[in-house]
């Protein structure tokens, strides 16, 4: 223990209060008036909370027990999921999913925050139940912090605040190269919408062969060859925080529609709906609701990428895709979307262009992960 310090109970230093939902039947109880959190709306990366998607009525309050959680407190989900936490930098009430603390002056509330953020997977271990895990009001209190003297928690407190706004400055960055990349688009070849440069135009079908996998999902295992799903699948990139395996028995039986390969444009074509990205590996199998696109002839997938990616597009998809729950889009409806082909050597411009930007914004994000890497290392250091 470290001179100064030490370790108190969360149930010492905070007072830890949930909330309720007002019956949902009761129009009077819901209409513009107090904010009242759910859960659904904390996530990684939020700080603050100052405003809510749903609000009380006077109504409500007169008539449920909801305990007002006042500017400051430290908002903690206990269930589905367990850990997500932020500060209410409003008054506000919130439903049964969280254990809130409201601090005391023995401890800084952010310095609470960042304590918490970094037990996520601690308190996860402690939840209990059958259908569904939760941490009680006790399991909260009897959490144990390190405390220091109240000048050293705000020192820390600024010293995690500062690598926190270098990653935000970071993501802003990231923003401005993809802002870069769609002007590019439109200043080279115009709005989708008209065609209004003239270029010749080719249904998907003419231009892809469309390789899927129809058939019972696969057993996964911890290595094997790689199993890009459409989780996998974002907005221009692949992101393998969530990986997937197959066995290489697996792999072969799967591959009786055709052999996806790297370079493919790989589009998702429900849950969700329409993100693209280009392969960039070179052995892989795809999951289900995600189909590889295969040239028929010489083009640039990075041009018809960034194509697929515009509100145009986007909005034709929607037009054709089925579904209440999640909408979809059949394989044979999707080869029939006609997409304008300006000429290769314009392609081919474009996309020297968009690798310059990305191999620029590949160094921001190894930027931010020596920032994220540092942030979780200086966390481990204070508080474990």
């Amino acid at each position: 223990m470290r001179k100064g310090w030490e370790y108190k109970k969360l149930g010492e230093v905070c007072e830890v209060v949930t909330g309720t939902t007002p019956k949902t039947n009761i129009p009077e109880y819901w209409g513009k008036g107090h904010y009242w959190v759910t859960p659904a709306e904390l996530n990684d990366t939020t700080v603050y909370i100052d405003k809510t998607e749903r609000q009380i009525t006077d109504e409500a309050l007169s008539k449920t027990k909801l305990r007002l959680l006042p500017v400051g407190t430290v908002l903690l989900s206990s269930r589905a999921p367990i850990g997500k936490v932020a500060i209410a930098n409003a008054e506000m009430y919130c439903n049964q999913g969280f254990k809130n603390c409201i601090c005391s002056e023995a401890i800084y509330n952010k310095y609470l925050f960042y304590f918490l953020r970094l037990k996520k997977d601690y308190l996860n271990s402690l939840g209990r139940g059958a259908t569904f895990k939760e941490i009680s009001k006790s399991i909260v209190e009897s959490i144990k912090i390190p405390l220091p003297p109240q000048s050293t928690q705000l020192a820390i407190v600024s010293e995690l605040d500062k690598i926190n706004e270098l990653i935000r400055l970071k993501k802003e960055q990231l923003k401005d190269f993809d802002n870069l990349a769609q002007s590019l688009f439109y200043e080279m070849f115009g709005d989708p919408v008209e065609n209004e440069k003239g270029w010749e135009v080719k249904k998907l079908g003419e231009i892809y062969t469309f390789i899927d996998y129809r058939g019972k999902t696969p057993t996964k295992i911890k290595s094997g060859i790689p199993l890009i799903t459409a989780k996998n699948v974002k907005r221009g990139f692949l992101d393998y925080t969530i990986a997937e395996y197959i066995s290489p028995q697996d792999f072969l039986q799967r591959q009786s529609r055709g052999i996806a390969q790297k370079g493919d444009l790989l589009f998702t074509t429900e849950a969700p709906l329409g993100n693209v990205a280009i392969a960039n590996i070179s052995v892989f199998s795809t999951g289900q609701r995600l189909i590889a696109l295969q040239q028929k002839c010489e083009l640039e997938n990075r041009y018809v990428m960034f194509h697929m990616l515009t509100d145009y597009f986007q909005d034709v998809l929607k037009k054709h895709a089925t579904g209440s729950t999640a909408q979809g889009i059949q394989a044979a409806k999707l080869k029939h979307i006609p997409i304008p082909l300006p000429p290769l050597s314009l392609q081919r411009l474009f996309a020297q262009r968009i690798e310059q930007i990305e191999r620029e914004k590949s160094e921001v994000q190894k930027s931010i992960q020596d920032l994220e890497t540092l942030l979780a290392s200086r966390m481990q250091y204070w508080f474990e």
